[in-house]
């Protein structure tokens, strides 16, 4: 899941990525993206079981992403804005930080 928080006085949109720990079997979340240079950066886990990450993007940009479970699945937000092949066959998601998306 992806939540947008757009502010009125700055150049950024404040973002927090979200994934649920589905069972005991998810231990890490990472999002990895354009935005990290495609590294991995841990997403932590609270008390309602949802690994979560904020992090603050350009305004009016359009940027790529996965998360990377355990080190070695990766998985697509299924709340992305869109979806773009990525050249080793499969999609990424696309996370739009234009105003109205």
């Amino acid at each position: 899941m992806i939540k947008k928080r757009f502010f009125k006085t700055k150049d950024e949109v404040e973002i927090t990525f979200e994934w649920p720990q589905a069972d005991s079997m998810t231990e890490t979340v990472a999002v990895s993206g354009d935005f990290t240079q495609w590294q991995a950066t841990p997403m932590k886990l609270n008390k309602k079981k949802i690994f979560s990450l904020k992090l603050r993007l350009p305004k009016g940009g359009q940027y790529q992403f996965r998360y990377l479970i355990n080190g070695s699945t990766w998985e697509n937000d299924p709340n992305a804005d869109d979806y773009i092949h990525n050249g080793f066959g499969s999609d990424n998601g696309l996370l739009s930080t234009h105003s109205g998306h």
